[in-house]
C-alpha cells in the first residue's frame, strides 16, 4: 500500500463559524483571520495506491457551481484535483474506488462535472462509498444543514448507477480500511483508518478539521450536535494516544498530519509532519 496526499486547493470559512464558542481572541491566533473575519482552509484529500485498486478518499469542493456560490468561498491556491493526481502519475479515470466520507459540498463537490448540459461522475470508473445512514440524511436535509447538500453534487452519483452503500460501520473497505462512523457533526460521517508502515492512520474528516481543533471545547459551530462532537472527540483522542494514531486533517492549511500526546493542559499535538515523511 503507498498512500498519497492530494491537495485540491483551498477555500475561506468564517472562523467563528469553524471555532464555535471559542473566542476570537483565542482562535485568531490559531489561524488568522482576514479583515471579514474569514480563514484559510485546506481541502486536503488521501489517494491509497493498493494493487490494482486506487482509492480517494473525498474530492474537495469541484469547480460546476456559478460565480456567485464560489465567490462566498474564496478558492485558491495552484493546486487542483486534476493537478494532484497528475503530479503523482494519475488520472481521474484511475480511480476505482471514492470513499465520501460525508456529503457537504466542500467534500464531495468534485464527484460530480458537467459535460455539456448533463451532470456525470468525475471518476467514471469508480464505485463511489456512502452509506444508507448519511445518504437518507443528505437526501432530506433540514433546513440548518440544507445549504452544505447540493443536490447536484449528490444526485447524479446515484443516477449514474455508481453507488455503494458501505453498511457496517465496523468492516473493511477493500484495501484494509476500516470505516468508523460519528454522528456529532453530521448524521454518520465516516472516518476510513488504515494501517500503513506499521502505523494507523486515522482520517478525521471534520471530527477534527485542523490540528487547531485539538482541545475538547473547540467544535465547530457547523456541527449538529456539538455534545455528540465533543464526547467523539474526547473518546477518538483518547484512542488516539493510547495507540499512538497519527491523524490525517482535511483541512488544516499547513499541518498534513499529527501525533498527539497527554498535557496538564489535555491532549495537545505532539508531532507535525507531511505524510510522505511517515
Amino acid at each position: 500500500m503507498q498512500l498519497h496526499t492530494i491537495n485540491t486547493g483551498y477555500f475561506k470559512l468564517d472562523g467563528g463559524a469553524m471555532f464555535g464558542v471559542v473566542p476570537k481572541t483565542i482562535w485568531s491566533k490559531i489561524n488568522i483571520p482576514d479583515e471579514n473575519n474569514m480563514c484559510n482552509w485546506a481541502m486536503r484529500c488521501l489517494l491509497i495506491e493498493d494493487g490494482k485498486r486506487l482509492i480517494l478518499i473525498d474530492n474537495g469542493i469541484g469547480d460546476k457551481q456559478d460565480d456567485k456560490f464560489f465567490s462566498h468561498y474564496y478558492l485558491h491556491g495552484d493546486e487542483s484535483l486534476d493537478s494532484s493526481l497528475q503530479a503523482k502519475g494519475f488520472h481521474k479515470d484511475d480511480i476505482t474506488d471514492v470513499i465520501l466520507t460525508h456529503l457537504h459540498f466542500d467534500h464531495c463537490g468534485g464527484s460530480i462535472v458537467r459535460a455539456g448540459d448533463k451532470l456525470v461522475p468525475a471518476f467514471k470508473n469508480a464505485t463511489y462509498g456512502s452509506n444508507a445512514r448519511h445518504w437518507k440524511w443528505a437526501t432530506e436535509p433540514n433546513a440548518r444543514e440544507k445549504a452544505s447538500f447540493l443536490k447536484e453534487n449528490i444526485i447524479p452519483i446515484s443516477e449514474s448507477g455508481q453507488l455503494k452503500f458501505i453498511e457496517d460501520a465496523g468492516s473493511d473497505f477493500p484495501g484494509g480500511i476500516a470505516i468508523r462512523q460519528v454522528f456529532g457533526h453530521t448524521e454518520a460521517m465516516m472516518l476510513p483508518q488504515m494501517n500503513y508502515k506499521g502505523k494507523t492512520i486515522l482520517y478525521m474528516a471534520d471530527l477534527l478539521p485542523s490540528a487547531g481543533h485539538i482541545p475538547l471545547p473547540y467544535v465547530m459551530a457547523y456541527d449538529m450536535f456539538p455534545l455528540t462532537t465533543l464526547n467523539e472527540k474526547k473518546s477518538f483522542l483518547t484512542e488516539a494516544v493510547a495507540n499512538d494514531y497519527v491523524l490525517f486533517f482535511e483541512h488544516d492549511p499547513i499541518i498534513e498530519c499529527g501525533t498527539l500526546q497527554q498535557t496538564e493542559k489535555g491532549i495537545r499535538l505532539k508531532e507535525s509532519f507531511n505524510l510522505y515523511e511517515i
